[in-house]
């Protein structure tokens, strides 16, 4: 495992490589870098080529400017971006966790030839609504005024699940801590990418390629519902709920997530 940076056509990217055979590139939530995937990449890069990029203004990753503004869209063009300049001519497995989902539909979008398999989870297909939007300006408004560390206490109780809160302080720990890392300009612009995303569900039917959902029982941001939704709508989906874990399931119940990613992936 050995984290790099490669220049692209689009920007200087900061990812995490190991493995080789089929590519499986690994996006991750807001507001994380690759380091968030670091058990995934150990258990998944044995037997495949793992790509995790951190995100726009992630890492060391360019961030944005005048030239690309925030958006999710700019995101799944710098992920092709990636692949061309790692030489990756294969379709790839591309997987995102939150905003990571949002970032890999607009992929399977726009890059629809790139695209063997999708993992979607605890991420949705709709865009945010007035009231989710006023909360963005809100928090981007509390951000710029306040730095990172008010953000971040804020978010981690919303976005972790109740037993993760009640019983794995280790868990807790380790998110503030990514999060902590994250400087406050990287993550205004990201909540502006988010607030103006696209509405993803008129292309959910044109997926054609083999899909996972995965979502946590205890997730509060992107609950059951919303992916049991976008699981009925895309042709070739699967369903797995994950019992204990809330909204970043990776890290809150990680062999359950391995089990159930490493089932989907294994025929592929």
């Amino acid at each position: 495992m050995a984290t790099r940076e490669i220049d692209t056509a689009r920007a200087r990217t900061e990812l995490i490589e190991a493995g080789s055979g089929v590519p499986l590139v690994l996006l991750h939530p807001f507001p994380f870098t690759a380091d968030v995937w670091e058990g995934e990449i150990e258990a998944f890069s044995t037997r495949r080529h793992v790509i995790a990029p951190s995100l726009r203004g992630f890492g060391r990753t360019a961030p944005f400017d005048e030239s690309v503004p925030p958006s999710i869209d700019a995101m799944a063009d710098d992920v092709a971006a990636l692949l061309d300049a790692l030489e990756v001519t294969s379709p790839a497995v591309v997987g995102g966790l939150s905003m990571g989902g949002y970032v890999a539909l607009a992929f399977a979008r726009r890059h629809p030839e790139r695209l063997h398999a999708l993992l979607l989870a605890d991420t949705r297909a709709e865009p945010d609504d007035a009231e989710a939007r006023e909360k963005r300006d809100a928090s981007i408004a509390r951000v710029e005024r306040e730095g990172t560390g008010a953000f971040v206490d804020g978010m981690l109780a919303n976005v972790v699940g109740e037993t993760t809160r009640a019983s794995r302080p280790e868990v807790m720990k380790r998110l503030r801590d990514l999060m902590a890392s994250v400087p406050a300009p990287t993550i205004a612009k990201a909540l502006v990418a988010l607030r103006d995303r696209p509405d993803a569900r008129p292309d959910l039917a044109t997926i054609r390629v083999p899909t996972l959902v995965v979502v946590g029982t205890e997730d509060t941001v992107t609950p059951p519902s919303v992916a049991e939704a976008m699981a009925s709508v895309i042709p070739r989906a699967t369903l797995a709920l994950l019992p204990g874990a809330g909204h970043l399931t990776n890290v809150e119940t990680p062999a359950a997530f391995h089990e159930a990613v490493e089932r989907f992936l294994a025929p592929l």
